[in-house]
């Protein structure tokens, strides 16, 4: 591999596992306010229990590899858990808008990581496929269970997919 590519592949691993870090972190916020009997918790529960697992293989990979996490995580864990807070406090329907907002950016964005790595990565590249289905299926479980009842859902959804693109920016970079 070149050192370019070393390099796409570092930053690829820094922001996906930004990324899962913060989704346990929005699911945390989430459960902490609805609990587990309100309406979608047991969807919460399974959704978040997935999203440690993608965290815990991106983790090991950075730590194979040497990969330092952003230098944002302590913001993005406060700011996950304050959306998944926020989101779960408006109701159940709004805890699913956040959970489908995410994850149609998320899903775009790993479908966009696989056409750069072109196989070129096949530990990372099988990584990122496998996640990329699980957060489509959270996406459609997510509309399933309501989300588009949420209060203002355009308006919700749209500023949750602006702000989960700004982290997926910052968090490559930084």
């Amino acid at each position: 591999m070149t050192d370019t590519a070393a390099k796409l592949t570092e930053r690829m691993l820094r922001v996906d596992q930004a990324g899962e870090y913060g989704a346990t972190r929005i699911y945390e916020g989430q459960i902490a306010v609805m609990g587990n009997r309100a309406p979608g918790s047991s969807l919460i529960a399974g959704m978040a229990a997935q999203e440690v697992g993608h965290r815990e293989r991106f983790d090991a990979m950075m730590t194979e590899r040497g990969v330092r996490p952003t230098a944002l995580q302590p913001l993005w864990s406060a700011a996950g858990y304050a959306l998944g807070a926020a989101t779960a406090l408006m109701g159940p329907e709004a805890a699913m808008a956040c959970t489908a907002a995410i994850e149609t950016e998320i899903e775009r964005h790993y479908t966009q990581q696989l056409e750069t790595l072109d196989g070129e990565d096949p530990e990372l590249s099988e990584a990122i496929r496998e996640f990329r289905d699980d957060e489509r299926a959270h996406h459609d479980a997510a509309i399933e269970a309501g989300a588009r009842g949420a209060p203002g859902y355009p308006f919700l959804s749209g500023a949750i997919r602006l702000g989960c693109r700004l982290a997926i920016r910052l968090s490559e970079r930084i």
